[in-house]
């Protein structure tokens, strides 16, 4: 298992870690098979979705405030509950495939790791199981 961190500058937003996940891919030396992504963290998500269209991940964050608002009738006293919920909606692993070196990502994916209770530092550890 690896792990690397990641900071994030804002309370709410979706950094981009694709490039950090194919170099752990990449110094792996597996050929074929599958990343396994994690997050320890119950006010974070990690995600798959479009990385180029910085709007895409506008839109994504905007709505998934709308879905669950900051202010509510939540009973958590330490005013995160918001940012928790998402963290569960979202989910906090992913399972990649590993294909000639590389990660499986369609032409526009990239993997991105959803912040809900920011700035922190957020640690992702990556496990790489190799095609039997």
């Amino acid at each position: 298992m690896r792990e690397f961190k990641v900071k994030t500058s804002a309370r709410v937003a979706l950094v981009d870690i694709t490039q950090t996940v194919h170099q752990v891919v990449a110094s792996s030396g597996v050929a074929n098979g599958l990343c396994n992504l994690f997050t320890p963290h119950t006010t974070a998500a990690l995600i798959v979705s479009e990385n180029w269209d910085p709007d895409v991940t506008l839109d994504l964050l905007q709505h998934l405030q709308q879905l669950v608002p900051r202010e509510g009738d939540y009973r958590h006293s330490e005013g995160n509950s918001q940012a928790h919920i998402l963290s569960v909606m979202l989910g906090v692993s992913l399972n990649l495939p590993i294909e000639d070196g590389k990660l499986a990502l369609g032409r526009w994916q990239g993997v991105l790791l959803a912040e809900f209770d920011g700035p922190r530092e957020r640690s992702v550890r990556v496990t790489i199981v190799r095609e039997a």
